[in-house]
């Protein structure tokens, strides 16, 4: 039996985001991986040599993880991430869809922390 699916994304976005880039591919990603990222072509090695670039570029960079949900192959993730530790940073939302225990799909959302919200709740 795999491990929670919703601890293998955690671990997965905690080692992409350290900088552990290829060990978190090696560990997690299906043969077959896809994604949805706007920015990059759709297979694994595009994915993997952006999210290289960005730690390059962003060595420090902090994700402080609001909500993770599971259900069935399914996960969900709510996080706030700051590629500096002096920006506002951004609300993310990954999607993660896992096949056997690896993630062999994934989505990933996000919006920019404003310097004047209207909403009084703010974004987490």
């Amino acid at each position: 039996m795999h491990a929670c699916l919703k601890d293998r994304a955690l671990d997965s976005l905690h080692m992409a985001t350290s900088g552990e880039i290829r060990l978190a591919y090696r560990r997690h990603v299906a043969p077959g991986f896809r994604h949805h990222n706007a920015w990059f072509a759709g297979d694994a090695e595009s994915l993997m040599l952006g999210m290289e670039e960005n730690h390059e570029r962003f060595p420090r960079k902090l994700v402080q993880v609001h909500h993770a949900l599971e259900e069935g192959d399914i996960v969900a993730v709510h996080s706030h991430v700051r590629l500096q530790a002096d920006d506002r940073g951004m609300a993310l939302a990954h999607i993660f869809r896992f096949e056997g225990g690896l993630v062999a799909e994934l989505r990933d959302l996000g919006q920019p922390v404003p310097g004047q919200m209207q909403n009084e709740h703010g974004m987490f």
